[in-house]
């Protein structure tokens, strides 16, 4: 008896062994692990669809800058930049009847660079930048050749627009391509602050 006990025993732990190694096996096969190259090449794909390339960066002192530059942000599904003096403008100093105001002396000193407020941004990535900026005294606001002349647009494509109730860019573009001293620069352009999203998208496509 003490022997079939032990006969019986030895087939119970063996098909307990065979069961477990059977089991094991399964659980293998049924989730493979996958590969690391697939999981990097899957994360790469990510990146590039989510990725922008295009950025509006714009200064605006009233607001209506601001206003033609967000709908260009909006058509085109660029980030935006703005450009912020540390000292903010106020009232007075935009005051272009006052021969004697903080905007008045700047633009008639074109060595002026006025600090600016916002913090840096990085162009890594952006391959097209629209730069906006109002016409002051019939040119760009120093402030942005402070701007133009803090980064290198190496690569870049570059696309001024300005806003103005009748003066046109002038030299404005031309001028900030001098003091960067780096980028692709197109022609730029005036606008009004009522300019459409539909007149926008028209001069865009004229760009291509």
């Amino acid at each position: 008896m003490s022997k079939r006990i032990k006969f019986i025993a030895t087939l119970l732990i063996l098909s307990l062994l065979v069961f477990a190694g059977c089991s094991k096996t399964n659980d293998t096969a049924e989730e493979p692990a996958e590969p690391e190259t697939a999981q990097a090449e899957e994360q790469e794909e990510v990146t590039e669809e989510t990725g922008k390339d295009t950025l509006v960066v714009y200064f605006s002192a009233t607001g209506t800058t601001k206003g033609v530059a967000e709908k260009i942000a909006s058509i085109t599904g660029a980030d935006i930049y703005e450009i912020k003096a540390a000292q903010e403008y106020t009232s007075e100093d935009l005051d272009w009847n006052d021969s004697d105001s903080r905007t008045t002396h700047e633009q008639n000193d074109k060595s002026v660079r006025p600090e600016i407020g916002s913090d840096s941004i990085s162009l890594e990535g952006y391959s097209t930048i629209y730069i906006g900026f109002p016409i002051w005294w019939g040119e760009e606001p120093r402030i942005m050749d402070t701007f133009v002349e803090s980064y290198d647009f190496d690569g870049k494509t570059m696309i001024p627009f300005c806003t103005s109730s009748s003066s046109g860019i002038g030299m404005s573009g031309k001028n900030l391509e001098a003091n960067a001293g780096s980028g692709n620069w197109l022609d730029g352009e005036r606008f009004g602050g009522g300019v459409s999203e539909e007149e926008l998208q028209a001069w865009i496509d004229g760009l291509k």
